[in-house]
């Protein structure tokens, strides 16, 4: 606990007057924590699917000590497991939670988490997402729930599109009017996420509506797949079929939340056969990605860099090395892929002829599993956050690239550097559910080892704009390599940059699927 923090006060709980009302939190392993802090206003009733307005103020003292109740959450891929709350539930989805070490102090660097979740599900509730760690490094920590899937992302006759990103806008302006009432210094934001939630950064780097918002970005695992009007209204229509109704904001709006989850959620059932018409975003498996809908995000995030946007704005950027392998573990088809499903996927997602030859040249090439996890992982995750990071390189921004190669020892250790393995090593949470699924039950010292260095590199940038490592300027490309040992080296994955070199990540759109060959009348389903 910092010195500023007097014994007297720590047997007091923590008390902060912020613009909406006072509201008291608790101590906990001396860091003050408060749950559960209103942004905006419910998005139910008369808001539904409408853009997030601000909370109303409150009298008297409001506890805060307990997680404000979680959006609507897909079922579809079983990410989510345990008790359906909506029937019962206010529709009070947009609360924070900010972690503090001094609630007196001042000028604390401020960290701001997005969540992942493939835009269907996701929340701040539990302990994945603890910023007790982060906290204890000199920074205040904020986490936020936002709305997501068909209440986030989809787009409806007379809605306004990108919801989800609204929300988090209205956080990062919470953020900015109340974090100096925290300890924190509403000048030195740094918002940081991971795989949907960095994407949803990575779009917020393309919006006015998010200008001067923050001053420094981390983004670790950016999605590759952003959508035009045109397919995201499709898909719209097919949720509002599956209702029953027209695709209309008031038809829509009249279904309860939980029956529009399930709408989504039998449109993600049934993608397999949309792939005619939605190309790779059906094979992926993913009905919702933010909407390139030229209003509130105007173009996609490589073309807003690449011409300057957020040229002042530091980025981090960076992946893991083995990003789908976790997938293919827990999918159960570690050595069952077969050469065939190997060259449906490399039709798929390769970025043309000469990729495709390139990658069964490789060293992957004989191996249809490894192949298959290569190719998805560089079109999902690994090269759109390459290209994003010199997109803004290219704009006149600066910016750092890192990759994660230590290989997580849960599950047997077969799923690599996978996945989600930087979110409990960057935030700390080494003994969330999440983390004992790829650390085990018991954390081996080199997690906390390799956890603390992340951390003080997120939290240095954080504070100074330098994560303790070069930029990343060709010709060099250097790149923090998070290993047992970390070093600074070229970027690791050359060949598959120089494979990916002139492909642009444009929003996708209705689209036929690729000439088929055998293989593809054989093996639809998951890539």
């Amino acid at each position: 606990m910092p010195d500023s923090v007097s014994a007297a006060a720590a047997q007091r709980p923590p008390v902060v007057r912020a613009v909406g009302g006072t509201v008291q939190g608790r101590w906990e392993s001396e860091i003050a924590v408060f749950r559960g802090i209103p942004f905006a206003r419910p998005p139910v009733g008369a808001l539904r699917l409408a853009p997030p307005e601000p909370a109303p103020p409150w009298e008297g003292t409001r506890w805060a000590d307990a997680f404000g109740e979680s959006p609507p959450q897909s079922r579809a891929l079983g990410l989510v497991a345990g008790p359906d709350n909506l029937a019962t539930g206010s529709g009070d989805w947009l609360t924070v939670n900010v972690w503090t070490p001094d609630p007196g102090g001042s000028g604390m660097p401020v960290l701001v988490w997005v969540h992942g979740g493939v835009y269907l599900v996701g929340t701040s509730d539990g302990t994945t997402y603890d910023g007790t760690e982060l906290a204890r490094r000199g920074t205040v920590v904020v986490t936020f729930n936002h709305r997501v899937g068909a209440e986030g992302y989809a787009q409806f006759e007379g809605a306004v599109p990108n919801r989800a990103l609204l929300d988090q806008v209205a956080a990062l302006r919470w953020v900015r009017e109340n974090i100096a009432a925290f300890g924190g210094e509403p000048d030195l934001v740094t918002v940081f996420g991971e795989s949907a939630g960095a994407g949803a950064i990575a779009a917020l780097l393309a919006m006015d509506r998010a200008a001067g918002l923050f001053r420094r970005a981390v983004t670790q695992s950016v999605p590759g797949p952003f959508y035009g009007a045109g397919l995201a209204a499709d898909i719209g229509s097919e949720v509002a079929a599956e209702l029953g109704v027209a695709p209309t904001l008031a038809d829509v709006a009249a279904a309860t939340p939980g029956a529009l989850r399930d709408a989504a959620d039998k449109v993600v059932g049934a993608m397999a056969r949309y792939e005619p018409r939605w190309g790779r975003a059906a094979r992926a498996r993913m009905p919702f990605a933010p909407v390139v809908d030229g209003d509130v995000l105007p173009c996609t995030p490589w073309e807003a860099l690449r011409a300057g946007r957020g040229a002042g704005v530091e980025l981090l950027c960076g992946h893991t090395r083995d990003e789908t392998r976790l997938f293919t573990v827990l999918a159960g088809r570690v050595g069952r892929v077969t050469a065939q499903e190997a060259a449906a996927t490399l039709e798929w997602f390769a970025p043309d002829a000469a990729g495709r030859a390139a990658y069964r040249a490789g060293p992957a090439g004989g191996d249809p599993t490894a192949l298959g996890d290569l190719v998805l992982s560089d079109w999902l995750f690994r090269m759109p956050s390459l290209h994003l990071a010199e997109a803004h390189t290219e704009g006149g921004g600066t910016a750092y690239t890192y990759e994660l190669t230590w290989e997580a020892p849960g599950l047997g250790g077969a799923a690599g550097a996978c996945h989600g393995l930087d979110v409990p090593l960057v935030l700390g949470a080494l003994r969330s559910e999440f983390a004992a699924l790829l650390l085990g039950d018991e954390p081996p010292p080199a997690a906390a080892a390799l956890s603390a260095r992340m951390g003080e590199a997120w939290t240095a940038f954080a504070a100074t704009g330098d994560p303790g490592w070069a930029p990343y300027r060709a010709p060099d490309r250097l790149t923090r390599v998070f290993d047992a040992t970390p070093h600074t080296a070229p970027y690791p994955e050359e060949a598959s940059r120089l494979i990916w070199a002139g492909h642009e990540f444009a929003a996708l759109e209705p689209a036929p699927a690729p000439a088929p060959g055998p293989e593809h009348r054989r093996t639809a389903g998951r890539p």
